[in-house]
C-alpha cells in the first residue's frame, strides 16, 4: 500500500500511535495526530513529533476530522466499534490498526502468538531461539515494541515474532502470519469485548487468512482453543503436558518430545528448563513447535531453554528482606494469570492484588488460594469487589491500602521469615498507573526502599 500524500488521522498517541505517526511521515503521508489527552499531557510525544511537521488534534474528538482524511490508523486502545470509527466506515474512509499497517509494510515471515496468558513469555522465548540461530529477529507487538516501528526495516530473510492481543486483532484485515499460536483462552477484557464468545472469536482472527501452507499451534489441554482446529485451513499442531499426542509436542516421562510430521524428536528434560512453573512448561512446548515448523533444530531450542530467564514483571524474583522473598508479577493482569503465579509459590505467601476493573468475578481467584495465600492486601478500583469475594468465600485476612508503596509495607508486616510477598494484581493497571510496567517498577522501587529502611 502506498501511503505517500495520503491524509492520515492517527488516533491514540501512546507507543503504537507514536510509532505509526513517525513511520507514516517517513513514507510521505500527511499526518494529523489525535488523542483525547491535552498537549500538556502529551509533552514528550509533542516534542518528538513537532519537528516532523504533524498537524495536532489533541484534547478533542476525532469525529471533527473525518471529512479531511483518506485513512485512519488506530492504536490498540481504541475500540473498533467507537462511534467515530463506525461513522468513518459509513463515509468510505479506510480504517486500520497499527498491526495491520505494519503487516502491509513487512516483508519478513511472521510468527504471531496470542492467548489470554503466556503470550509475552512465549514471544520472548521464541525470539531468543531465533536469535540463537543467527537470524535477524524482531520481537514486537503487545510485548511493548510497536510492530510498525520496525516493519519497514524487514526483508524476507528476517523473522518477526509478534505478541498479538485481542485489542489488536479487532482491526486486522489482511494480516497473515506464517505461524499462529493460541496458547489458551480464559475470561478477560469483558469490559471491552462484552461476551466470552466475542473474545473467543477475536482470538480466532489470528488465523483467519491462513492457507494450507501455514501453521496453527494450539493447546490440547485447553478446550476453548482446541475448537479452532476445525476452523482453519492451516496445518494444525497441538502441545500437551497431560497426554501423549500423535503429532505436536508432549511429555514422555520427564522429556519434551515433538513430531511435526517428520518423526519423533527429543528436545530436553523438564528440569532443564530454566523458567519454573507448569505454565512455563506449556509456554516452552508452544515455543518449540513454533520454531521447529519454521526450521529451527532441537539442539538450538534446548540450549536456549536451559538459559532463558523469563521476562520482567512476570513472577520476577526481586529480593529477600528479613527472610521474606518478594516477587513481581505485575504482568498478572487477569485472574487465570494470577492463579498460575500462586501455583508457582512454594511457601506461604502474602498476595497484593487489585487494579482496573475489567468486569471479571474474583470468586475463582479466592478459591485458588488453598494453603498458599495467608493474607491478601488489596488496592485500586477493584479493592472492594475483591474484599467482598474474599469475605463471601470465608477468607478473612484481607487488608485494604491506598497506594502500592503502602501495600508493600503492609505485606511485609504480615509475612513471616521463609514466606513470600507476591504482587500479582489479577487486574489491569490503568486505574492507578500508565501500564503494568510502571506498576512493576514502582513495586520494585518500594521493595528497594523497604530494604534500606530495614538494614
Amino acid at each position: 500500500m502506498d501511503f505517500r500524500d495520503k491524509r492520515v488521522l492517527v488516533v491514540g498517541l501512546a507507543r503504537s500511535g507514536l510509532a505509526a505517526a513517525k513511520t507514516l511521515i517517513g513514507l510521505g503521508a500527511k499526518v494529523i495526530a489525535n488523542d483525547i489527552k491535552s498537549e500538556g499531557e502529551l509533552k514528550d510525544v509533542v516534542e518528538e513529533l513537532n519537528p516532523m511537521g504533524v498537524e495536532w488534534a489533541v484534547g478533542i474528538s476525532p469525529m471533527d476530522y473525518l471529512d479531511r482524511v483518506d485513512l485512519i490508523v488506530l492504536s490498540p486502545g481504541i475500540p473498533i466499534d467507537a462511534p467515530f470509527v463506525r461513522r468513518a466506515q459509513d463515509m468510505g474512509i479506510d480504517v486500520m490498526g497499527e498491526v495491520e499497517m505494519a503487516y502491509l509494510l513487512c516483508r519478513a515471515p511472521i510468527a504471531a502468538i496470542t492467548g489470554t496468558n503466556g503470550k509475552t513469555t512465549t514471544t520472548a522465548l521464541v525470539g531468543e531461539i531465533f536469535k540463537a540461530t543467527g537470524k535477524k529477529t524482531y520481537v514486537v507487538g503487545n510485548i511493548g515494541i510497536p510492530f510498525i516501528g520496525v516493519a519497514t526495516e524487514t526483508c524476507e530473510s528476517h523473522i518477526v515474532v509478534a505478541e498479538i492481543s485481542s485489542f489488536q486483532l479487532e482491526s486486522i484485515q489482511a494480516f497473515h502470519p506464517r505461524v499462529s499460536a493460541i496458547l489458551n483462552i480464559t475470561e478477560d477484557h469483558l469490559n471491552r469485548h462484552k461476551t466470552m464468545e466475542n473474545y473467543i472469536g477475536l482470538k480466532a482472527r489470528v488465523f483467519e487468512n491462513a492457507t494450507e501452507s501455514d501453521w496453527l499451534i494450539l493447546n490440547a489441554d485447553d478446550p476453548l482453543s482446541t475448537r479452532f482446529a476445525k476452523m482453519t485451513k492451516a496445518q494444525t499442531l497441538c502441545f500437551s503436558r497431560t497426554k501423549t499426542l500423535n503429532k505436536g509436542a508432549w511429555l514422555e516421562g520427564n522429556t519434551i518430545v515433538l513430531d511435526i510430521g517428520e518423526g519423533r524428536e527429543k528436545v530436553c528434560k523438564v528440569e532443564d528448563i530454566f523458567i519454573p512453573g507448569l505454565h512455563n512448561l506449556e509456554n516452552a512446548m508452544a515455543a518449540v513447535l513454533i520454531c521447529r515448523v519454521m526450521g529451527v533444530g532441537t539442539q538450538t531450542m534446548a540450549e536456549v531453554l536451559r538459559t532463558f530467564p523469563g521476562v520482567e514483571h512476570r513472577i520476577e524474583l526481586v529480593q529477600t528482606i528479613g527472610g521474606v522473598t518478594f516477587f513481581n508479577d505485575s504482568k498478572g493482569t487477569n485472574i487465570d494469570s494470577t492463579i498460575k503465579a500462586i501455583e508457582s509459590m512454594k511457601s506461604p505467601t502474602v498476595l497484593i492484588a487489585g487494579g482496573y476493573d475489567k468486569g471479571s468475578s474474583f470468586d475463582g481467584l479466592i478459591e485458588a488460594f488453598g494453603d498458599i495465600i495467608s493474607h491478601l492486601v488489596v488496592l485500586g478500583q477493584t479493592s472492594e469487589k475483591i474484599m467482598k469475594s474474599a469475605k463471601d468465600k470465608g477468607f478473612q485476612n484481607v487488608y485494604r491500602v491506598n497506594t502500592l508503596e503502602e501495600g508493600v509495607k503492609k505485606a511485609y508486616s504480615l509475612a513471616q521469615p521463609g514466606e513470600n510477598v507476591l504482587l500479582s494484581p489479577a487486574c489491569a493497571s490503568w486505574d492507578m498507573f500508565k501500564d503494568f510496567e510502571e506498576r512493576g517498577r514502582i513495586f520494585k522501587e518500594s521493595v528497594r526502599v523497604l530494604e534500606e529502611e530495614n538494614r
